[in-house]
């Protein structure tokens, strides 16, 4: 595999540190995916101390599920609500089906997704160097991939450092590390130095009412939750300023719940598996239920009706 062993962890050229990136007036939301560690991994070993650090000055939720094994269909549920009857890590496999960019391109809402070690922008293959397409969910959308404006959004995390320094960052930023940070082929040790780098910078571009979730995209157990869910249970920890510090919570949450959470804070309606009771938000974890006002809108033309 690429990058074993305890690993060196890498950044984006010129990663910005917390004091050269500005505070934002706007809200955002960015999600941070990691790889397959069970909650035990990580929560509370001595091993990963920013992410306990994190946890601690955040809120945890210590039900937290995936959905199945291996990643992709896990991936999927996160931004499709749906596993789209995905069951392998299949790299020529694809959907169409909605997902949280139709949404977000009706609505409104900024996105981009940004894949470390990805070679360029909307690239296709199965794998270069540590980018693997098995953990970039949004590429397996016909109507993403084939609508270069909506692919061009999903870029090589090269592009967070301008972004972040320079105040651009969308209202929804996804990261997915490469195969290493992201403790797949590295060590929880190396992935944990890797967001030791990453997330203080990111915190400081969230605004006044956005947030930053944290999680891995399934365990090694199959436990479960919620009906729909029983790939392991996963660190999952949420930070922000209407967070609840300090919080430890037991409800069961699953990444329907994280995607549920997602459209409600951008007033959207949920899609599929996100719609169910038996995955609800993360609201316990915040102080107010989470909201933001996109600060750009599409604006669409009208389309005449026929006569």
């Amino acid at each position: 595999m690429a990058g074993c062993g305890s690993g060196t962890p890498r950044y984006p050229p010129g990663f910005p540190s917390p004091s050269q990136v500005p505070r934002s007036a706007a809200s955002r939301v960015i999600v941070v995916v990691m790889e397959n560690k069970e909650f035990g991994d990580v929560i509370g070993k001595h091993t990963a101390p920013f992410i306990n650090a994190l946890a601690n000055r955040g809120a945890l939720a210590t039900q937290a599920f995936a959905v199945t094994h291996p990643s992709l269909p896990n991936y999927l549920a996160l931004v499709g609500g749906s596993t789209g009857e995905v069951t392998s890590d299949c790299t020529s496999c694809h959907l169409n089906a909605p997902n949280l960019v139709d949404q977000f391109e009706a609505a409104g809402v900024t996105w981009k997704a940004y894949m470390e070690a990805m070679p360029q922008r909307c690239f296709r293959g199965a794998q270069s160097g540590r980018y693997a397409k098995k953990h970039d969910p949004f590429i397996y959308y016909d109507d993403v991939a084939g609508d270069p404006a909506r692919c061009g959004k999903i870029v090589p995390a090269r592009e967070l450092s301008a972004d972040l320094r320079g105040g651009r960052l969308p209202s929804f930023a996804w990261i997915t590390p490469d195969l290493c940070n992201d403790m797949h082929d590295c060590s929880v040790q190396t992935g944990d130095r890797y967001l030791a780098r990453l997330i203080p910078s990111l915190t400081r571009a969230i605004g006044p009412h956005g947030f930053l979730i944290l999680l891995w995209d399934e365990g090694g157990s199959d436990r479960g939750c919620c009906r729909m869910a029983a790939g392991g249970r996963v660190p999952l920890i949420v930070v922000g300023p209407d967070v609840r510090a300090g919080t430890r919570s037991a409800a069961p949450f699953d990444h329907y719940s994280v995607l549920r959470t997602i459209e409600q804070t951008f007033g959207l309606p949920a899609l599929a598996g996100a719609a169910c009771d038996c995955s609800p938000p993360l609201v316990a974890l915040f102080t107010r239920p989470p909201r933001i006002t996109p600060t750009s809108r599409v604006t669409k033309p009208a389309r005449s009706r026929p006569h």
